[in-house]
């Protein structure tokens, strides 16, 4: 036992040493030699220290001194050329988080810049919420805020992320699994949206690796076993290409590559192809130093080689939404093997390769300004509004999947605007795209001059026209087929905020009422009087307490007790007029499913939290089991009373051919709709069918009933 600890104890030593020597603060000084000063460089060793300082006696699951990971996460961002501020917060990004260091002590040791890029980065505690998922998805959520005010805040997480997956091999099976998938699914498509294809590429690599170890082992192995044929190939293009090139006068770097594993394995499974069948393994690309040799390398590449037409792209001319910008071709090279072939500047080279974080690298070479291509300002807008619009953060995170959508579709304007959208978006997504208020109001589209559904998916190149109307308004339905997270958490917002005005307005009814009862109302109450019961309840304004009244998160007999001063005298035997129910209150207002209430019963209600006032019959028994006697309200049908409404019918009756046909002719010669049937498992001599039907009311109920009963099969019609 003793020797096996002394070998784990000399292995370590022996690792950690190896570490050192390629990951420790001396490596990385002498690095960042190359492009920052003296002094800078001094700042980052001071921040090194600072942080050794306070992770020591932590050790990663892999053995090493926590400080190494920090320092490689220093060091993938240096090798992006990124500026010391960044450095800094990268070798410091744990201390808040793992560490007794507060974010003040940040502050004043290295600047209120590192500082928020640290906190951006730190983890909120998982001890204050439910669940480990709410808890990943707030944290998360304050990521991406911290984002859309600096940047560096993910480029410091994606460097993280990065470095975590290259020793992922220290964590547990599960553990892997977990964080492989979630890079896939996030930090992979992030890096993606801002352009940093090197980065991009090694996490999907490293996360196909450990959530599909076995389909990545087979690709691998598949790869290799074309790699010979596929190799003499490429270098015979590569020669072929730089002749031709330099022929023209065009001096241009020429260079194979094969694609990546994940990137291979997502087109066999959304294309439904076998291995064999995925022809661009490798691709060519070239570099020239002009946007116009870009389009004269296309055609002498086209000269020498039979293009595929229909796979051609243009992002020179139309850049992707992350800035990307080259020409893509497929060309036919010997033996019928088709190649892709990618012609673009060397800036759009360093862009393609960087993305964001060339802006960083510009700025460092007094070139800042020249990245005009690059839409992170945009996307970050989009960000911004639905953190601003989504107040759950399980639901903002989904709306963010969605907003990640690598394939985009290009479309015009009648003015010939161009918009760019996640592939597969509608006429609405195109609608709020151009202005959250046309989306609202849209009712219709033109595309290409022809008349189109609201749900007409787009293809690049089409023209869009939307039509509004003044009094249209945002339609649940749409939630269904939009592909944008702007559309959907657009939509989202209109009802939210309709729901909140209702209940608003519910909400000062309720509690007028609920004072009404104590010989109190709202008009005689001193402004000192709310003022405290507002304090008291620490709610911010009235309009915010009528809105928790109206949804249920508050009672409002209890909260009419806040305004009672000690003093004032509480009416005895006193009650109010029962509140009056319309019909038309929407959201905050639902009408109980155990029981169908319609206009004409005597009916009573329940506050219910998140779904406000439910309305139920007297002498429901689950209202009865679930409410208390504080949370009733009484209830009374208004005159203009309007809608339909649910009500259950059993119909008891002999089983006889034709009994369904002849009782939904009655329903229908009384004006009525079934909405839903349900019949027994089994029949016998007879059967009971359920009925969930529309009704107007209570009378228009029992006309219904009577043609029911007049048929001769009918023995029993129940209301439930």
């Amino acid at each position: 036992m003793e020797i096996t600890s002394g070998l784990t104890r000399i292995q370590g030593k022996i690792r950690t040493s190896r570490i050192s020597r390629e990951f420790g603060i001396d490596a990385l000084a002498e690095y960042l030699e190359r492009y920052l000063s003296e002094p800078t460089i001094a700042k980052v060793r001071a921040a090194y220290e600072f942080g050794e300082r306070q992770h020591r006696g932590q050790f990663r699951k892999t053995g090493e001194p926590y400080i190494y990971h920090p320092l490689a996460v220093a060091r993938i961002l240096a090798e992006m050329r990124m500026d010391a501020t960044t450095l800094i917060a990268a070798i410091l990004h744990d201390v808040i988080e793992d560490t007794d260091a507060a974010r003040d002590e940040v502050s004043q040791r290295f600047g209120a810049e590192v500082a928020h890029l640290v906190d951006g980065v730190s983890k909120l505690d998982r001890a204050q919420f439910h669940s480990r998922e709410q808890a990943t998805a707030e944290s998360f959520r304050k990521l991406m805020l911290a984002m859309t005010h600096d940047l560096r805040v993910i480029l410091v997480k994606l460097a993280d992320r990065l470095h975590n997956m290259r020793t992922l091999a220290g964590m547990a099976p599960r553990k892997r699994t977990q964080i492989a998938r979630e890079t896939l699914d996030i930090y992979a498509p992030i890096a993606r949206r801002l352009g940093i294809n090197s980065m991009r590429e090694e996490l999907e690599e490293l996360g196909f690796a450990n959530l599909y170890p076995r389909r990545y082992d087979v690709l691998r192995r598949a790869s290799r076993s074309v790699t010979g044929d596929r190799r003499s190939l490429l270098r015979e293009i590569e020669e072929t290409l730089s002749r031709a090139l330099a022929a023209e006068g065009i001096g241009a770097n020429v260079k194979g590559r094969r694609k990546n594993l994940y990137s291979i394995y997502r087109k066999m499974r959304e294309k439904h192809r076998r291995f064999l069948d995925v022809f661009d393994l490798y691709g060519v690309r070239v570099i020239v130093d002009a946007v116009d040799e870009c389009y004269r390398a296309l055609g002498i590449i086209h000269h020498q080689y039979r293009p595929i037409t229909e796979q051609f792209n243009d992002f020179i001319a139309n850049p992707k939404l992350n800035g990307y910008q080259s020409l893509h071709t497929t060309v036919m090279a010997r033996g019928g093997i088709k190649f892709e072939v990618q012609i673009r500047t060397r800036e759009m080279d360093q862009i393609a390769e960087s993305g964001i974080a060339a802006h960083w690298q510009y700025k460092l070479g007094d070139r800042a300004g020249k990245l005009g291509t690059l839409d992170a300002e945009e996307w970050l807008g989009h960000l911004a509004e639905m953190h601003a619009g989504e107040h759950d953060s399980l639901t903002f995170v989904d709306n963010l999947r969605m907003d990640l959508f690598p394939d985009e579709v290009y479309v015009f304007t009648p003015q010939g605007r161009i918009i760019r959208l996640a592939k597969g978006a509608t006429c609405v997504d195109f609608a709020y795209a151009v202005h959250t208020e046309l989306g609202d109001r849209c009712v219709a589209a033109r595309v290409d001059g022809n008349l189109a559904p609201l749900n007409s998916q787009l293809e690049s190149g089409q023209t869009v026209e939307v039509i509004t109307a003044k009094h249209a308004r945002p339609n649940a339905a749409w939630l269904h087929f939009l592909k944008t997270a702007k559309a959907r958490n657009g939509v989202r917002n209109f009802l939210k905020n309709q729901r909140e005005d209702k209940a608003q307005r519910l909400g000062e009814r309720l509690l007028d009422k609920a004072l009404a009862d104590l010989g109190l109302s709202l008009r005689r109450l001193s402004r000192s009087d709310i003022d405290r019961g507002l304090a008291e309840m620490e709610e911010p304004s009235l309009p915010a307490l009528y809105t928790a009244i109206g949804l249920g998160r508050r009672l409002a007999p209890l909260v009419a007790r806040h305004f009672l001063t000690s003093d004032a005298p509480i009416a005895k035997n006193r009650r109010a007029k029962p509140l009056a129910v319309e019909g038309t209150e929407g959201l905050v207002v639902e009408f109980a499913k155990c029981c169908h209430p319609v206009p004409g019963d005597a009916i009573h209600g329940q506050a219910s939290v998140g779904r406000g006032l439910v309305v139920h019959r007297f002498g429901c028994a689950y209202s009865a089991r679930k409410g208390a006697s504080a949370d009733r309200v009484e209830l009374t049908w208004a005159d203009n009373v309007s809608g339909e409404y649910d009500v259950e019918l059993r119909v008891t009756a002999s089983n006889k051919r034709g009994l369904l046909a002849n009782l939904t002719a009655k329903f229908a010669d009384a004006d009525c709709n079934i909405e839903h049937i349900e019949f027994p498992e089994s029949s016998g001599a007879l059967i009971t069918i359920r009925f969930l039907i529309d009704v107007r009311d209570r009378h228009h109920l029992a006309g219904i009933i009577r043609r029911v009963r007049r048929i001769p099969a009918v023995e029993k019609v129940e209301r439930f």
